[in-house]
């Protein structure tokens, strides 16, 4: 498994074979099929843009939601984390060490659309036996993308 071929595609997933080639000294066939072997062992699960949502009319709200909960006997964790992310409001699940069990980051059009769902779904879930709602009221970086400013310096030049 090539990491620095991974590393270079999670920082920018659309650079063009050809590219990841000359910076990795590969030919881009070589590249082409490590991507596409990745790919069928699931090492790479998907490619996504980062986008930022505050520059568009359809922003949406984001909320950290930390839960409590009891594991099942011989299931652990993984039951409620397989219910929870089920969800379409769900964006993305871990297990954590420390106060709580499962971090929980979830999308709405409204902070009330997402106490909503946290009230009537993810706090009902039998294992739950608590949970903390912590809104996002601005993103900084996500993905390892930048997002404050707009890359121009003063003089409108493009900073790198």
């Amino acid at each position: 498994m090539n990491t620095k071929l991974l590393k270079l595609l999670s920082k920018d997933s659309r650079t063009s074979p050809a590219d990841l080639a000359t910076m990795l000294g590969m030919t881009e066939e070589e590249v082409t099929a490590e991507i596409k072997e990745m790919e069928k062992e699931d090492i790479i699960r998907g490619y996504k843009a980062v986008i930022d949502w505050d520059k568009l009319d359809s922003a949406y709200v984001s909320a950290i939601i930390e839960l409590k909960v009891t594991p099942k006997a011989g299931l652990g964790f993984e039951d409620v984390a397989a219910k929870v992310m089920k969800y379409p409001e769900v964006e993305s699940v871990y297990l954590m060490s420390g106060v709580y069990d499962l971090n929980v980051v979830v999308k709405g059009k409204t902070f009330q659309e997402v106490a909503k769902f946290v009230a009537k779904e993810l706090s009902t879930i039998e294992s739950v036996t608590s949970t903390a709602t912590h809104f996002v009221l601005r993103r900084y970086k996500e993905l390892d993308v930048e997002l404050l400013g707009s890359g121009k310096d003063e003089r409108g030049s493009y900073l790198l």
